[in-house]
């Protein structure tokens, strides 16, 4: 997913890879289907007794709605498909952008703390924000609708903790 494989270092092996939570694509869902509802009413509703002008109020109609469709529903698609999180033994990546990429990387060995909070709803679904605080210029980096949080935390966690013991991967 956002790191290939073969931009691992030697010994560096993928612990998890993810995409945001799915919770990011409510709204661009339900913008999709009201912007096909509407436009279809509208077609639907659009006199044929105005002749060709009824032929330029349909084309309006769906230059309006693929617009709209660009806006709400596709551009936030992209968005979600281009963010990624790679959890390393080396490294936590974070990867964004669609048409400009933008990475950060948190070296384990920098991580001072890792905690995470999740409000009623995203407990039911099983996401949260996910706070590091490292040693680097950034200081804190916070990470919004993490899916599987606890298991995300708990990794990231070991692998502190690992490495701060000198051990790699529990030996």
């Amino acid at each position: 997913m956002t790191l290939p494989d073969h931009h691992l270092t030697q010994g560096e092996r993928r612990v998890r890879s993810f995409h945001p939570h799915w919770k990011r694509l409510i709204a661009p869902f339900i913008a999709l289907v009201l912007i096909a509802a509407a436009s279809g009413v509208a077609l639907y509703f659009i006199p044929a007794s105005w002749g060709d002008n009824a032929l330029y109020a349909r084309i309006a109609v769906v230059v309006v709605a693929l617009v709209l469709l660009t806006i709400w529903s596709f551009v936030p698609y992209l968005k979600w498909k281009n963010t990624g999180y790679v959890l390393t033994t080396h490294r936590f990546t974070i990867s964004t952008g669609v048409l400009n990429k933008s990475t950060d990387e948190i070296p384990i060995a920098k991580v001072n703390t890792v905690s995470s909070d999740q409000t009623f709803p995203e407990r039911l679904l099983g996401c949260g924000t996910l706070t590091v605080e490292s040693a680097g210029e950034r200081g804190e980096i916070v990470l919004r609708d993490i899916p599987k949080i606890q298991d995300v935390r708990t990794d990231l966690f070991r692998l502190v903790e690992d490495h701060s013991d000198g051990e790699i991967d529990g030996r």
